[in-house]
């Protein structure tokens, strides 16, 4: 099938300027006749029919030229795409909400509240992988050594991930999130219960090596500041040794995020490395000093293990029943489960 510009705007439903604007920028090269009428065949059409879809999701043309060119995988893009419109509805939701207290307290400090809202927004957009989980991601799970170490953040791995799953028992038909998905070690247990998984993570690597040990798994590119779900859509969600990567000033906006988008009556299981509390944390490391076993204190003090009393208190003023399991002096798990 030939069509000639005309043809093409109107069956795409465009016009014929937005047409030549995209051949402008390299994406289209039609083919001319001897009188220099673009001629456009089905794979042109099909590929404008792309570019217009892509353009209404928000890719910008330079984005889609570098797709098309440098033969990335759509998927990989589209997952960004909707990264970034995530991040852009939670900001939206931000602002309403500051609007709306605004409004019901005008004698309020206006400037705290819009201090409050740009810290948020800055927070969720400042998020880095400072670990270099894209490098890890091909050899991650070959590299997870879980004894034969003085210090060994990875013992009680197996045990935890099994208590993990069975506290979650998930049933048939629900939707169930990991965040920090990695390679699918946890998320991929509740696919055999029938349950719809999305796995969030950070890497681009860790996603791709999922996505091909388990193509089930819907995954997506975010992180505990900023997932891209609906609210109020799983009706569990797991995560394991990830929350320890988020400062703790920041795990109540994480545990924020996690309660907007689990249901009423959902569940929440963390699996992490976590102290009871500050007190514990201080006898942990001084016995550790006085073994001198100083990489230990360095593998604690790189990262950001949670004081668990801290966790539960939080978890209890956000409307969840809380129950925890300790596996080892620096391995926890926290199970919740919210009030309707």
């Amino acid at each position: 099938m030939n069509l000639h510009i005309k043809q093409v705007a109107q069956k795409l439903h465009t016009t014929s300027r937005t047409i030549r604007y995209y051949e402008e920028k390299g994406l289209i090269k039609p083919e001319k006749s001897h009188n220099d009428y673009r001629i456009f065949r089905e794979e042109q059409i099909q590929l404008l029919q792309t570019i217009l879809s892509l353009r209404e999701i928000g890719m910008s043309t330079n984005q889609i030229k570098n797709t098309m060119e440098n033969g990335q995988e759509l998927d990989h893009h589209l997952n960004h795409q909707r990264s970034i419109l995530y991040s852009d509805l939670l900001e939206l939701k931000d602002m309403i909400g500051a609007l709306d207290e605004m409004i019901a307290s005008p004698s309020g400090d206006l400037f705290e509240k819009a201090k409050f809202l740009k810290e948020l927004k800055e927070k969720r957009q400042a998020w880095t992988d400072r670990w270099s989980f894209d490098q890890q991601a091909v050899t991650y799970n070959v590299d997870l050594k879980k004894e034969g170490y003085a210090f060994n953040v990875h013992e009680g791995y197996d045990e935890a991930l099994e208590r993990a799953y069975q506290l979650i028992d998930a049933s048939v038909g629900e939707t169930g999130v990991d965040i920090g998905i990695g390679t699918g070690n946890l998320g991929s247990r509740f696919l055999e219960k029938g349950s719809r998984i999305i796995g969030i993570d950070q890497s681009d690597e860790m996603l791709a090596i999922c996505k091909s040990h388990y193509p089930e798994i819907d995954t997506r590119h975010g992180h505990f500041l900023r997932l891209p779900v609906m609210d109020h859509s799983a009706d569990f969600i797991t995560t394991s040794y990830a929350l320890h990567h988020v400062e703790e000033q920041d795990k109540i906006l994480a545990l924020e995020e996690m309660n907007r988008i689990l249901k009423p009556f959902g569940r929440l299981v963390i699996a992490d490395l976590m102290f009871d509390d500050d007190e514990e944390r201080a006898r942990v490391l001084q016995a550790f000093k006085n073994q001198g076993n100083e990489n230990a204190i360095e593998a604690i003090e790189d990262e950001y293990y949670a004081d668990r009393s801290r966790l539960v208190s939080n978890l209890e003023n956000l409307g969840f029943q809380v129950d925890c399991n300790k596996i080892n002096d620096i391995l926890h798990i926290v199970f919740a489960e919210k009030k309707g």
